[in-house]
């Protein structure tokens, strides 16, 4: 609810903000607010002590229910640019702001109403013990290699308007309604994703990095084509960041799923934003509006190579254990209030 008041008030800032710099200061709020909303969502995934369900808490679902968090991003991803565009151009970019503000507040209510409240957790040792697991190197090759499959898809999503426009062909007006199309994939790629991740985490990962190279170098080819642009671009939006599960459930297998592992992998993610978004642009001015294609598609093979340890220690199509490759506890986390309908629903 902490979370949720300082995303509410970012948000109020920005609708009111007078000046560049007030608006600035309210979206560095909201993006603080909104990455460690994130990894609280991602933890309350994990296998735990009386989950929030007996459901969620069996290993072998876990990945389903990590696709369900993702999917509310994926349906933001697909919502927003049509709806925000309809709200500032009939009410101006404030009202977009108060309407972000208005959901924020029917979400925290619904948090409210449908989430038991979970008490603190026995024996996790605190914020040494959150911070002794950083020790491991490999968690950081499976940090980064999130960041290489979300750059290489950002490098060219954050461009794909002027490619569409200027290589395509496309009218300014259809871009929207093609990257709607993009979104719907994302929302069936990360379901399908989240059934298997459980059982295949690195075999998703390496299909779906492989497939991503095909569909990136394809898309750098053939992006003076309407048709094989468009399909093409579907194909990413079905295996870029939709390997968001698989990618949440090899750190959790890597470490427990503490809360601060996962806040800091969401700010990995974070970075491959950042990386795929800047790095496209400084290879537009390089190599032309082809370059962020090409770049997406480098890092996908980038982020093939990292998964060589996992692989070399077993095939990447072999079911794995759902426990977790650590030598740290997980802490048991006791459950305040379940109210039964909340497991009902998860049955």
């Amino acid at each position: 609810m902490v979370l949720f008041g300082i995303f509410l008030a970012g948000n109020v800032l920005a609708a009111l903000a007078p000046g560049y710099g007030v608006m600035l200061m309210a979206r560095i709020v909201t993006g603080v607010a909104s990455q460690a909303f994130f990894g609280v969502a991602l933890s309350l995934c994990r296998p735990v002590a009386l989950s929030l369900c007996v459901q969620l808490a069996r290993p072998e679902v876990r990945g389903r229910a990590l696709a369900l968090v993702m999917n509310g991003l994926m349906l933001g991803t697909l919502l927003r640019l049509p709806l925000s565009t309809l709200v500032g151009e009939h009410f101006g970019w404030r009202m977009a702001f108060w309407v972000i503000s208005g959901i924020t507040v029917l979400a925290a209510v619904a948090t409210l109403a449908g989430i038991p409240r979970l008490g603190r957790a026995e024996g996790g040792g605190g914020v040494r013990q959150e911070l002794v697991v950083f020790r491991n190197p490999r968690l950081w090759l499976v940090l980064s290699t999130s960041t290489l499959i979300i750059g290489a898809t950002f490098s060219a999503f954050s461009y794909f308007h002027p490619i569409l426009t200027e290589v395509t062909g496309f009218a300014a007006g259809t871009v929207p309604l093609l990257l709607v199309g993009y979104g719907a994939a994302t929302v069936i790629g990360n379901t399908v994703v989240g059934r298997l991740a459980d059982r295949y985490t690195v075999g998703v990962q390496l299909v779906g990095l492989t497939l991503n190279f095909l569909f990136l170098a394809g898309f750098a080819v053939f992006a003076h084509l309407p048709v094989p642009a468009v399909a093409l671009m579907t194909g990413i939006g079905l295996v870029g960041v939709t390997m968001n599960p698989a990618m949440v459930t090899r750190v959790q297998r890597t470490e427990n799923a503490r809360p601060l592992v996962n806040a800091v992998h969401s700010s990995f993610i974070t970075l491959g934003v950042i990386v795929g978004s800047s790095g496209g642009g400084l290879a537009i001015n390089s190599f032309g509006l082809r370059g962020p294609l090409w770049l997406g598609a480098a890092l996908a093979i980038i982020g093939a190579g990292a998964l060589v340890p996992d692989l070399l220690r077993r095939s990447p199509l072999a079911p794995v254990s759902a426990a977790p490759v650590t030598d740290h506890p997980e802490p048991a986390i006791s459950v305040a209030s379940e109210p039964k309908a909340v497991c009902a629903a998860r049955s």
